[in-house]
Formats: C-alpha cells, sequence, structure tokens
C-alpha cells in the first residue's frame, strides 16, 4: 500500500516495579529512566491475591502521572484464561480482571492488558470463544464510568492452543465480545513476530498494521508493548530482546512509529536489562521518533 509519509508522536516508557509503593518506587523508577508512560502490575503476575490498594499511595501516584502527562497502563496477571477448560480457572479469571480493571480506574489508568489466552483441554477454539464471551462480555458491560480503563487485548507468541496470535485472529476474539466500545488492542512487537508476522524488510512493519486495522478496525491500538526478539521469526517463544539487539532490529520500530494507526499511540518496552538496559532502550525509541 502507498501512503505518504506519516510522522507521529509516541510516548515511550517502560513497565517500572512497584513493590514497595507505586508513587515511592514506580514512579522514581519512571523518572530515571526519562519515561513518558509507565505500566505497571496491581496484584502478583503470577497469581491469584486481588489485593487492596493503598489510598494515599494511588492519589499520590495518580496525581502525579496528571501532573507530569505521563498515561499509566495496567497489566493484568498472567494466569488470566477465559478459554480455559477448568471452571476454576474461568471463574479465578473473572475476580483477577475485574480486580485490575478497578484498580486502573482507582489509580487514572488508561488501558488494562490481559493475555487473549488459549483453548485448553484439547478443545475447539469456536468453544472456547464461545467461553470467552461468557465470562468476560459482562465484565466489559461494567465499564460505565468516564474514567474506567479500555480492556485492551494482547495476543500470544503462537505457543499451543493460542486464541489469538496472529493478527487476524483478533476478529473472531473481537466478534465475540461483540467489538465492545471498551475493547481495544495491545500490540506486543515480540509477540507477532514470534507468531509468524515478518516485521523486517522495507514493508514487514507496516503490512503487519495494515493487517490489524483491516481486521479490528482504526482506533482500536491502544498500546504498544515494544520488545525486540531473542528469536527468528515464526518462533513461537516469547523471548524479549533489547530494541535493536535482537532479530527485529531497529529498522522496524522506526518504521512502527510513521504508519497512521500508531499516532499517538504509547510505546512500552518489556525488555531486560534492568534499569540501566530499560533507560537504553526508551532513549533509542526516542532516537528513531525523533529521527
Amino acid at each position: 500500500m502507498n501512503r505518504a509519509p506519516f510522522v507521529s508522536r509516541n510516548p515511550v516508557g517502560a513497565h517500572v516495579p512497584v513493590a514497595g509503593g507505586l508513587s515511592s518506587v514506580g514512579l522514581g523508577y519512571a523518572r530515571d529512566l526519562e519515561a513518558e508512560v509507565v505500566q505497571v502490575f496491581v496484584a502478583n503476575p503470577r497469581g491469584w491475591a486481588t489485593p487492596v490498594g493503598n489510598a494515599r499511595q494511588d492519589a499520590a501516584f495518580r496525581d502525579a502521572c496528571a501532573q507530569e502527562s505521563i498515561p499509566v497502563y495496567v497489566h493484568a496477571p498472567y494466569l488470566i484464561n477465559f478459554g480455559s477448560h477448568t471452571a476454576a480457572t474461568a471463574e479465578r479469571s473473572v475476580e483477577s480482571l475485574r480486580h485490575s480493571l478497578r484498580r486502573g480506574r482507582e489509580i487514572g489508568a488508561r488501558g488494562v492488558v490481559v493475555h487473549t489466552g488459549s483453548a485448553t483441554g484439547g478443545r475447539e477454539r469456536a468453544v472456547a470463544l464461545a467461553q470467552v464471551r461468557t465470562y468476560l462480555r459482562p465484565l466489559l458491560d461494567e465499564l460505565t464510568h468516564d474514567d474506567d480503563p479500555f480492556l485492551l487485548l494482547e495476543s500470544t507468541a503462537g505457543q499451543g492452543a493460542s486464541l489469538c496470535s496472529r493478527t487476524w485472529d483478533f476478529g473472531p476474539y473481537f466478534d465475540a465480545l461483540d467489538a465492545h466500545p471498551k475493547l481495544g488492542v495491545c500490540l506486543d512487537t515480540c509477540h507477532v513476530f514470534a507468531a509468524g508476522h515478518d516485521l523486517t524488510g522495507p514493508s514487514g512493519m507496516h503490512q503487519t498494521l495494515d493487517l490489524l486495522v483491516e481486521t479490528v478496525g482504526a482506533g482500536r491500538l491502544k498500546l504498544i508493548h515494544a520488545n525486540d526478539s531473542k528469536d527468528v521469526v515464526g518462533a513461537h517463544k516469547d523471548r524479549h530482546e533489547n530494541i535493536g539487539a535482537g532479530h527485529i532490529g531497529e529498522d522496524p520500530f522506526r518504521a512502527l512509529m510513521t504508519h497512521p494507526a500508531t499516532e499517538g499511540v504509547p510505546l512500552v518496552i518489556e525488555t531486560p536489562g534492568g534499569k540501566e538496559g530499560h533507560a537504553a532502550d526508551v532513549a533509542r525509541l526516542k532516537k528513531l521518533r525523533d529521527e
């Protein structure tokens, strides 16, 4: 597809640690990175606990981010799977995601990211998607406040019986949820690359974004997880690498920020290397954006 050059302004930031306090730890980490957007966990990402927030910390974090114009996003726990053949897992998923959405509103988050899950137990995809509708559609209907976050679906690297890994897989998922107005997409560059979308070459990134827009419509891409990949395209391995150090390389990230679908969409890194590596990746993405 031929198009005139398009340059967007994308806030660049990172997933930040919050153990010890959203405001005192998370915001301090973000400032050290010179992050323009942050993503946080509001519960143990590998558990089912739904902890109550600290109202003072919530208010300090929310107010500081608003004052500094830093968009906030929440990543829901990894155990959530609305396609599970185990009723207990599906029911726990409801409570876990409801908690993340509530906590997201309390800290002023624009969106809550949740993995799209898999059809476990050897069941057909259609059966699992019907169950996704049963459990997840009512949660979307609970998002009635003006300050409720969007629910952002994040596809996987295509391991096992994944319900959503290629861009076109978002179509049946959106259909199952009636393309609810509070539904959006979080695109993870490592995941879509691992799932089989070659983002390299002169048009790889733009072609993939074109496919996504054709599938879910304009305006549904709300967040990007900007991660390079330790493995080759189509490897179905979710192993993040620092920007430019993996098999995706720098050029596709530059192209990412010139596609109309990404205009104003924040980029969050989830890369290795701790604070030093994160700071380097944030700086690298800003440089690619501003060239």
